[in-house]
């Protein structure tokens, strides 16, 4: 099955809001983007951080952008880790005065579903600084065979792998046949534990490997943080454009607002692409 760029907006990307329906997980504290630098700076480099986005929110892509040059000028950015390229692409043999062209090639980036324009100077950056890139994405050669494993049905606990179902649900705008559900779901999970693999081989003491990807990949309860190592120090980040909270509180150390966006409806593009009619 092909994953349509609205259906990575809306799941992948936490358009609709991800509960783990958990009522022990503590609160999260909510903070500005504008203190973001200050919360980086006074807490201790883990060796994982996780930023989780909404893909649509141009202000999360400055706000990690951000976040790794703040890394880069402490000397604390071990490696950079995108869930906008498939693992198995990266910037290793790239001389750090790289061309974009280069650079783009390496990862064998893809323009149309991941505007480079958006993510270009994060990965620049990184680049400039001798950082090394990695793509962290399932390759979609991949996705047939993951999608026919039930193995992976059984790695979360029964509550959250039904949470995992009902996203897919909802991120298709309840258009998806039932049956698509749990194959669709297996691609999420394989995909976390790429991006969690590709992070877990490139940490290093007294630095961090930094994460880019959808809100939806970074939650502690369900995504690539079930899959990294216990002993890997983390701390999660999600962007949220507005007030409107996009994840159960706990499920990430820190809340980073942002201004909120235009009102979309997101599943109308979805309803006529699928030749589907309009919701009253």
């Amino acid at each position: 099955m092909r994953t349509s760029f609205l259906f990575r907006s809306l799941i992948v990307a936490g358009l609709t809001s991800v509960a783990v329906g958990c009522a022990s997980l503590p609160s999260t504290p909510m903070i500005e983007a504008s203190q973001w630098p200050a919360v980086l700076q006074r807490n201790a480099p883990p060796q994982a951080l996780l930023l989780g986005e909404q893909h649509d929110a141009p202000e999360h892509q400055q706000w990690q952008h951000a976040t790794v040059q703040a890394l880069i000028a402490r000397q604390q950015l071990a490696a950079l880790v995108l869930e906008m390229a498939d693992q198995g692409g990266d910037t290793r043999s790239l001389p750090h005065n790289a061309s974009e062209a280069a650079v783009q090639a390496a990862l064998q980036w893809n323009d149309k579903g991941w505007p480079w324009q958006a993510y270009g100077p994060a990965v620049m950056a990184a680049v400039r600084a001798g950082i090394p890139v990695f793509g962290g994405n399932l390759p979609r050669a991949g996705m047939r065979q993951v999608m026919q494993d039930s193995a992976w049905d059984g790695h979360l606990p029964a509550t959250a792998w039904e949470q995992q179902r009902q996203a897919i649900r909802s991120g298709h705008c309840d258009l998806l046949p039932e049956g698509q559900i749990t194959p669709m779901a297996r691609i999420q999970l394989a995909k976390d534990a790429r991006m969690a693999h590709t992070m877990a081989q490139q940490v290093q003491s007294g630095k961090t490997v930094v994460l880019i990807a959808g809100r939806g990949h970074v939650l502690r309860s369900i995504g690539v943080p079930t899959w990294l190592p216990a002993d890997i120090t983390r701390t999660i980040a999600i962007g949220q454009a507005g007030d409107k909270a996009q994840a159960e509180p706990g499920d990430s150390d820190y809340v980073v607002r942002t201004p909120a966006l235009p009102d979309k409806d997101h599943c109308a593009g979805l309803r006529a692409q699928w030749g589907q009619p309009a919701t009253k």
